[in-house]
This record gives C-alpha cells, sequence and structure tokens, in this order.
C-alpha cells in the first residue's frame, strides 16, 4: 500500500502493538486489509487528480469549505500531512483554501448557501484543529488566529438565547435560534477537538451540548433523532452515539442500547439520501464503543461498500458529488488507522462484549 509506511510513521500516538488494542491488527481489519488498502489508494488518487489548483472541486458542493475539509481530513486519515508524503500538496491546497475563506467575524465562508453555513463552517472548523500541530511553523502562525476566531464563532453561535427544547445546540446559521442533532454533532466534534488542543472551550459548553443531544435520545430503543428523539435515527444514531462517547459516556445503557440500533438498522441506511453520513457517523461511534459492536459494524461496512467503488476511485450515489461521498466513504475505512485526534480513543474498549 503506498501509504502505509507513512502511515505507521507519522502515527500520532504511540499505540499498544497487541493485537487486542492495536486497531491495524484486529480481525475485523485484517480479514478486509487488502481491499480496504486498496480501496483508500484508488479514493485518494481520485480527490488529488481532480482537485483545482485553488483547493476546490467541480462537482456538487466541490467549492464548500466543508467539503475541502472533509478532502483534507481523508488525506490526514490516511496517514499524509501537508508538509510532507504523496499527497502534501494536495493538503496544502485545502488548508489555504479554508484559511483564506474566513470573514470578518469568524465564519468560514467560500459561498456556501444559508442552509450550509454552520454545517460548513464546523468541518471547516474540526479541519484546521486537526491540522494543528502538524503544519509548518509558518502555516502553524497563519492557523492559529484563524482557529480562534472559528472557534469563538461556534461558541457565540451556541450562546443564542434559543427555547429549552433547542438551547445548547446549533443550526444552519450562527444567529439560528433552532437547533438539530446534525450539525450540532458536527459543531461539538469541532470543539472537542479544539479543546484537546489548548483552546479556550469552556466545560459549560460541551455539557450544554451533551444535554441538547440527549434531548433527541430515545432511551429505550437506543436511538437519536434530528431535532426529536425519532427523525431520521436511522441516519443520525451513530451521530448521538459518538457525541455521548466523545464525552465521557463511554460504556453506559445508552451507547450499549445505541450500539444495538445501529446493528439491527444498518442496512437501512443504503440508498438513503444521507447514507455517506450516517455511515462516516456509525463507523466513528462503532469504533468508540468497541469489542462486538465494531467488529460486526465494520465487517458489514466494508463487505457492504468495497464493492461499490466506482471504477475511477469513487463513491457517489448520484445525490452528491463524488468528492463529498468519496472524501466520507475514506473517513469511515480509515476509522482504525487512528490518524486523526479526534479518532483516538481508551485503549481498553476492545476488551468489551
Amino acid at each position: 500500500m503506498k501509504h502505509l509506511s507513512l502511515l505507521l510513521a507519522l502515527s500520532l500516538v504511540a499505540v499498544s502493538t497487541s493485537p487486542a488494542s492495536d486497531g491495524l491488527s484486529n480481525t475485523v481489519f485484517q480479514k478486509h486489509r487488502p481491499a480496504v488498502e486498496a480501496a483508500v489508494d484508488r479514493a485518494l488518487s481520485y480527490l488529488a487528480v481532480n482537485q483545482s489548483t485553488d483547493g476546490t472541486f467541480s462537482d456538487s458542493y466541490g467549492q464548500s469549505v466543508g467539503v475541502v475539509s472533509l478532502v483534507g481530513m481523508a488525506f490526514l486519515s490516511a496517514g499524509h500531512t501537508p508538509d510532507y508524503g504523496e499527497y502534501a500538496v494536495n493538503l496544502e491546497r485545502c488548508l489555504n483554501y479554508v484559511l483564506d475563506s474566513q470573514r470578518s467575524n469568524g465564519l468560514l465562508d467560500k459561498g456556501d448557501s444559508g442552509h450550509g453555513l454552520m454545517y460548513a463552517h464546523t468541518i471547516a472548523t474540526l479541519f484546521l484543529s486537526e491540522c494543528s500541530g502538524m503544519v509548518s511553523p509558518k502555516m502553524q502562525e497563519k492557523l492559529e488566529p484563524v482557529l480562534a476566531k472559528a472557534t469563538r464563532l461556534i461558541l457565540d453561535a451556541q450562546a443564542v438565547k434559543k427555547n429549552e427544547k433547542n438551547q445548547g445546540g446549533w443550526r444552519y446559521k450562527p444567529d439560528s435560534r433552532d437547533s438539530d442533532l446534525s450539525c450540532s454533532g458536527w459543531a461539538l466534534m469541532a470543539l472537542r477537538s479544539a479543546k484537546l488542543n489548548g483552546a479556550n472551550v469552556p466545560d459549560e459548553a460541551i455539557e450544554e451540548a451533551v444535554g441538547y443531544v440527549f434531548k433527541n435520545h430515545d432511551k429505550e430503543q437506543g436511538r437519536f433523532g434530528y431535532t426529536d428523539p425519532w427523525g431520521h435515527s436511522e441516519t443520525l444514531t451513530g451521530c448521538g452515539l459518538l457525541c455521548l462517547e466523545l464525552c465521557g459516556y463511554h460504556g453506559t445503557e445508552s451507547t450499549y442500547r445505541s450500539g444495538e440500533f445501529i446493528l439491527k438498522h444498518r442496512q437501512q441506511i443504503v440508498g438513503n439520501a444521507h447514507e455517506y453520513y450516517a455511515n462516516y457517523y456509525n463507523a466513528q461511534g462503532m469504533f468508540q464503543l468497541g469489542g462486538r459492536y465494531w467488529e460486526q459494524y465494520a465487517d458489514w461496512m466494508y463487505a457492504e461498500y468495497v464493492p461499490k467503488q466506482q471504477s475511477n476511485g469513487s463513491w457517489s450515489n448520484g445525490r452528491n458529488g463524488g468528492t463529498y461521498g468519496t472524501s466520507m466513504m475514506i473517513l469511515s475505512f480509515t476509522v482504525p488507522y487512528r490518524q486523526l485526534p479526534i479518532y483516538q480513543r481508551d485503549e481498553t474498549v476492545d476488551e468489551l462484549p
């Protein structure tokens, strides 16, 4: 595999080499490893070939800072960095495009539609935070003030006065007075990543966000919904699960029930308009939950989606451009590589049932 030696050499944390804890050695990954590595290589090549010199892409949403950021994270997740490796130039293009997009109020935007403003902004903020500390000193100097303002905007958007149902969350615009779990999941990921990087993210902001997540949780069934505990739960339960896993609720009754719900309903995401998004969050959430939840989901995911890769290396369900679908699939496949800080987890989770 082209990037394997780089992947191992640039691991962000020291991980145990025991089969029980090493994500690259677990049984399900070894079963699918040759096909997955080949698929990821083809997908990365597809993204690189189709990127314009300004960092954008010509298909649907290809000029959105959110989609460009997903591409950047896809390269990072496979072990590449902005300053070294086969795709360093592509990553640098992604970074510069996002950094140059910031408005005076902190919003990261290059003409995204009104409904996509906070989605794009929170994904872009997450990308910048994940890059922080792995770029050149010159790029770090450029990145830090942009990331600080972008993080501040997320906190300010959360603080906009909302009713009890919506308090703690985010929606389409910085001044939205309502919330949904989909946008809130990206925002919470961005805040968690920034906080791990030392940003001034108050604990209260994380606590309020988790409180909002629970407002959309059906504890009996384990599912999470869009603006209530039921709507679009087949595509959003992974989002809710990941939010809880990342915020101190690992190994609780709620997370186990969510894992069971995902295993029971995983086939329902296939062909869904939000299929790639759902699979991405499912993969991340189930990896954090670990044990048989990750093993069973990953076995299904790799068997389901590796054969669906197109001959040019992309994935596209016809609803969104190949750039988006391909980036999301790479991010889903590479969760066990643990190259991004957001993918790190407690190494004991593989010991769970």
